[in-house]
């Protein structure tokens, strides 16, 4: 990103392809990344209230915020499918002469990356209720 702009505007030269390789590197990093993130207890939480929970409250707040997530997660995967498939049956590639083809491989992020987020929020929900009910 910072080579695209030197060139950019201090060279006044850069390519579409170089443009568009930006984001084509930063969706698998965003779309993966969330569930790493969360498994490692990473991800944004207001802190200021929840440490002050009990353990049961904060047991119970796992719980729940888990299966909020899933839930968004299972949506957005169901939603993206399509999406998906109809990017790939018209072999979609860059709007953008000299930008990059096969833009629906960089769209399959989508379904996998909400797929690994529902499949931690799952591994989350399940450490939680064990915390909330011990054997």
């Amino acid at each position: 990103m910072a080579t695209n702009v030197l060139l950019r505007y201090l060279f006044s030269t850069g390519s579409i392809w170089a443009q568009e390789l930006e984001w084509h590197l930063l969706v698998p990093i965003c779309m993966l990344g969330a569930a790493y993130a969360l498994r490692h207890g990473e991800h944004v939480r207001v802190d200021v209230l929840y440490s002050r929970y009990s353990p049961r409250a904060k047991a119970v707040t796992d719980v729940l915020t888990a299966l909020v997530s899933m839930v968004v997660a299972a949506i957005i995967f169901r939603l993206s499918i399509p999406y998906v498939m109809q990017s790939a049956a018209m072999g979609e590639g860059s709007a953008n002469p000299g930008g990059i083809d096969m833009r629906y491989l960089l769209k399959a992020f989508i379904p996998l990356g909400f797929a690994l987020f529902f499949l931690q929020s799952l591994a989350d929900a399940i450490r939680a209720w064990q915390r909330l009910f011990p054997r």
